[in-house]
């Protein structure tokens, strides 16, 4: 079956780096659009950034210029690096596969925390 395992969250300070893995079995994140959300209580969830299958990648504007998505298909892992870390990029963070054969995939999440 299909798994998506996100790790790598935890608390860190204001200003802080933090770095989250998606490790994906069942599918190969090469072949689908891998993204991450975020979702904070009592807020929406919101598109973080996306790496599309030519490798092409786009971020909401609140976190362009802070956070990077990259691929790695040998190990069939996603990663979201997380710099310059603000209060307000705390939340759930959740990896998600979609393919246009395929229904979307959702991993668990892990908890960021940013704070003193």
């Amino acid at each position: 079956q299909v798994q998506l395992v996100e790790s790598g969250g935890g608390l860190v300070q204001p200003g802080g780096s933090l770095g989250l893995s998606c490790a994906a079995s069942g599918i190969s994140v090469a072949a689908y659009i891998m993204c991450w959300y975020r979702q904070a209580p009592g807020k929406q969830r919101e598109l973080v950034a996306a790496i599309f299958r030519d490798g092409t990648t786009k971020y909401a504007v609140a976190v362009k210029g802070r956070f990077t998505i990259s691929r790695d298909n040998a190990n069939n892992t996603v990663y979201l690096q997380m710099n310059g870390l603000k209060i307000e990029d705390t939340a759930v963070y959740r990896c998600k596969a979609n393919h246009p054969s395929d229904t979307d995939y959702w991993g668990q999440g892990t908890q960021v925390t940013v704070s003193s």
